[in-house]
């Protein structure tokens, strides 16, 4: 079952990156995660009216979730679309927040009692640079400015921070309820945004809402519950490593879709990243102290 919802996790979000920059060419990127997470908003409703969700008890567990959804959802997600549309490149973007493992493990470590062996070590950062070979031909330093690199960094630090905090804070949450109270609290947070800075225009068009349906259904709401569903049942360091193949997804994706074949590089690349995850990831068995028995 891990690894089911592991490789789910891996194409969604490597094909996000795609359906992210397809909506950006119809909307700027407060206006376009507005409409994100409003329509991910309605489309929780049904969802919320057939199955019972098991909603915080205390104000505490609210504000933990909340809390998790800002950094998740409005750093992360504010930040990388915000970069991209500054004009950064693909790879050194997706370079930038490939650090989130290296990022997560240093944490774990020092922060959450985790052990990581010397193999482990070896394969996070043999997965680092194997997304540096991968996205090698798509960074372009001169598109690099001041303000997309800082806004690239928030990223990371949000994707990485809004991970452990709901790990830690709400290990057992309904990830129904969560997907809720998360949305609603990026909603509250991007509608004024996009209506102070860009005026909330938007060129409405069949790309458009393919990319918002895309991000929200698939990404945004099973995709995000995957990656907290597998924090909690595996160990942070070993589960984020996965964050290292949506990068060679999107290769993948690129030769299927558009016939445009990865170079060596590239290729070497997709071997090094694999490796890197696999020593990072193996185990005779993965489970966790809050797995089944």
């Amino acid at each position: 079952m891990n690894a089911l919802v592991a490789w789910y996790f891996v194409a969604v979000w490597g094909a996000g990156y795609v359906a992210t920059k397809a909506g950006l060419q119809y909307a700027p990127p407060f206006t376009f995660l507005s409409l994100r997470f409003l329509f991910g908003l309605l489309c929780l409703v049904p969802v919320l009216f057939f199955f019972r969700a098991r909603w915080p008890g205390t104000r505490a567990g609210w504000g933990h979730l909340a809390v998790a959804g800002l950094l998740m959802h409005v750093v992360q997600l504010g930040g990388s679309h915000y970069a991209q549309y500054l004009g950064m490149s693909a790879g050194v973007a997706a370079l930038v927040i490939s650090c989130q493992p290296l990022a997560t493990a240093v944490i774990a470590v020092r922060f959450m009692g985790e052990k990581l062996a010397p193999r482990q070590w070896l394969g996070v950062f043999l997965g680092l640079a194997g997304v540096a070979l991968v996205v090698w031909h798509k960074i372009d330093i001169r598109e690099v400015t001041a303000a997309s690199l800082v806004a690239t960094l928030i990223a990371l630090t949000g994707v990485t921070a809004g991970t452990l905090y709901q790990r830690v804070f709400s290990p057992n949450c309904d990830l129904k309820a969560a997907a809720a109270i998360q949305f609603a609290a990026a909603a509250l947070a991007f509608v004024p945004l996009a209506i102070a800075v860009e005026g909330f225009q938007v060129r409405w068009s069949a790309t458009l809402a393919a990319s918002v349906v895309f991000l929200v259904i698939f990404t945004s709401l099973l995709g995000v519950s995957a990656l907290y569903w597998l924090t909690r049942h595996g160990e942070a360091s070993r589960v984020t490593s996965m964050m290292y193949l949506p990068a060679v997804f999107a290769v993948v994706l690129e030769l299927a879709v558009f016939g445009v074949a990865p170079g060596a590089l590239a290729t070497a690349g997709i071997a090094v990243t694999c490796l890197g995850v696999a020593l990072t990831v193996w185990k005779p068995k993965w489970k966790s102290s809050t797995s089944s028995r």
